[in-house]
């Protein structure tokens, strides 16, 4: 009690340590984001590739394939003619692929991938995966699932190296599913060509598939990057013809090579080398069954 009395102890002093703890709480508080564990001093967090998700065998699965075939016949395919009156060149040569194919295009718009898609037979339609950007599609499960059963997409790592673009890849392609890439890796902000990464080399390489060179153009208009909904424009889509490595070329030379093709495509090419000579291409348009 004489401590108590004599101040050491007293009121003012239960007070102002009190007062200190909830003034250094107020600060933390104040350095933290709302529903972030991270200081607001701290740089915003890289985006981060969510855990590795299955191979989503589920979307090219019954009942799902006939859903989605479904949704695209009644819905996606009619929408995208409506909208672009799509003109296609070498149809022949996706007409009737033998063998799983990978197809390479040059990426402008979210419009590309329906606009590939509408290139296609029916037939093969079918059987074609494409790849989506993992750190972009799949970040949100939600959305990764829905494109999965719209679009029959596959996560696909822009980050990883060779074997990580190899690895659900070509157990696709050893299934029986053509795969169609965008080989530069995002969409091009202003329509021009970017160089295209390695990875469509290293794939085409491994296992053996041929590479058929595709380029979309108007797509750009209908929706470019930043926009959210699509505008009617008119649109060419340009099919080259199947390029497969030559013996001692290496991945990156095959890469340059398929570039070269898409680039050649671009510019209105008749190179036979790109397009094909005129039986080649009467050979790849015979009738192979139903279409």
């Amino acid at each position: 009690m004489p401590a108590w009395y004599s101040g050491r102890h007293g009121l003012p002093q239960l007070i102002g340590p009190l007062a200190s703890a909830i003034a250094d709480v107020g600060t933390v508080r104040r350095g933290f984001r709302w529903g972030l564990p991270r200081p607001s001093t701290w740089p915003e967090a890289e985006p981060a590739l969510p855990e590795r998700p299955s191979n989503l065998g589920w979307a090219r699965m019954e009942p799902v394939r006939t859903l989605r075939f479904l949704l695209q016949r009644g819905l996606l395919m009619p929408f995208t003619d409506v909208m672009t009156r799509p003109r296609i060149e070498g149809a022949e040569w996706v007409r009737g692929l033998e063998r799983p194919a990978i197809l390479a295009a040059n990426h402008v718009s979210h419009a590309d991938t329906s606009l590939l898609l509408y290139a296609l037979s029916q037939r093969v339609r079918e059987r074609t995966v494409v790849a989506a950007a993992a750190d972009y599609w799949y970040r949100r499960p939600w959305l990764g699932r829905f494109v999965s059963l719209w679009l029959n997409t596959f996560p696909f790592s822009r980050t990883g190296g060779p074997q990580a673009v190899l690895s659900s890849s070509s157990q696709l392609l050893k299934s029986g599913w053509n795969l169609l890439v965008y080989p530069e890796g995002t969409r091009s902000p202003d329509g021009r060509l970017q160089d295209f990464k390695p990875g469509v080399g290293f794939l085409a390489t491994e296992t053996g598939a041929p590479v058929i060179p595709m380029h979309v153009r108007g797509s750009h208009r209908v929706m470019p990057k930043g926009r959210r909904l699509p505008l009617p424009a008119p649109v060419t889509i340009r099919i080259g013809k199947p390029l497969q490595p030559r013996r001692g070329e290496t991945a990156r030379g095959f890469t340059e090579r398929v570039e070269r093709a898409v680039r050649g495509l671009a510019n209105g090419t008749e190179d036979a080398d790109i397009r094909g000579t005129w039986i080649e291409r009467w050979r790849a348009s015979a009738p192979r069954g139903r279409a």
